[in-house]
């Protein structure tokens, strides 16, 4: 499928949107898609194109828009780990909630998106998580969320985000691999307990064998090809359902 990219501003934030380059613009389901600290990288792109291939108007906006990585696309390098980290830590939670305030408002109100879906990768799972409690929200994908465990999010040490599970009403798929060093097997069950005590039901926890942190990015020794393949059909999968 061909497809439509552009950059856009949402006020003050630099989001790519992928879409695809058919007749038909109404209808389409929309994705907001959050990155992992890196930001805009092309290896983020290019999962936001597969998945807009597969019908979905993606929305892919910077995390840290506002201060000194605005407009950065980071390398996979120690430097890059280290710059991305500390643009989590210069950001609270109340700003990346502003931020994800912004972001839905803008996919909401395109005219080509009747739906309206989120998902996201290590930080960007966690934001994703987030994301769910907004009520228009219809379902929700976490690719290996960092910090919701403990609740640990840019410059908050508990932002409390499984403390308000509750308020999700859409679908939920959480995606670890079995070798996850971040959010070891218990972190794991831990975050399933939580969930399960919240009353959330329409609920899925997939943990794939083998898998590390990070396994869906396409660069470096953690990436599986064969598990981002299968992440990404089951992904695209649950949101048809919803």
């Amino acid at each position: 499928m061909k497809l439509r990219e552009e950059e856009v501003r949402v006020g003050d934030i630099r989001t790519i949107v992928i879409s695809p380059a058919g007749d038909d613009d109404s209808g389409r389901k929309g994705l907001l898609l959050y990155t992992d600290i890196f930001q805009l990288t092309e290896s983020t792109l290019r999962t936001a194109r597969r998945l807009a291939a597969d019908g979905f108007v993606v929305v892919v906006p910077e995390i840290y828009p506002h201060g000194p990585l605005a407009g950065v696309a980071l390398e996979f390098d120690d430097a890059g780990k280290q710059r991305g980290l500390a643009g989590a830590a210069a950001t609270t939670t109340a700003a990346f909630d502003a931020d994800r305030t912004a972001v839905l408002d803008y996919l909401d109100a395109r005219p080509d998106v009747s739906d309206v879906f989120v998902t996201g990768f290590c930080i960007g799972g966690h934001l994703a998580f987030r994301a769910a409690f907004d009520q228009r929200v219809k379902a929700t994908v976490c690719f290996y969320p960092t910090g919701l465990h403990n609740g640990a999010l840019g410059a908050d040490a508990d932002a409390g985000s499984l403390e308000r599970a509750a308020e999700i009403r859409g679908r939920l798929l959480i995606v670890f691999g079995s070798q996850d060093s971040h959010v070891p097997a218990d972190a794991r069950l831990d975050i399933l307990r939580r969930l399960y005590a919240a009353g959330l039901t329409d609920l899925e926890l997939h943990v794939y064998t083998g898998g590390e942190h990070a396994f869906m990015r396409d660069v470096g020794p953690r990436h599986d090809p064969a598990l981002t393949d299968r992440a990404l059909i089951e992904a695209v999968a649950f949101f048809r359902e919803s």
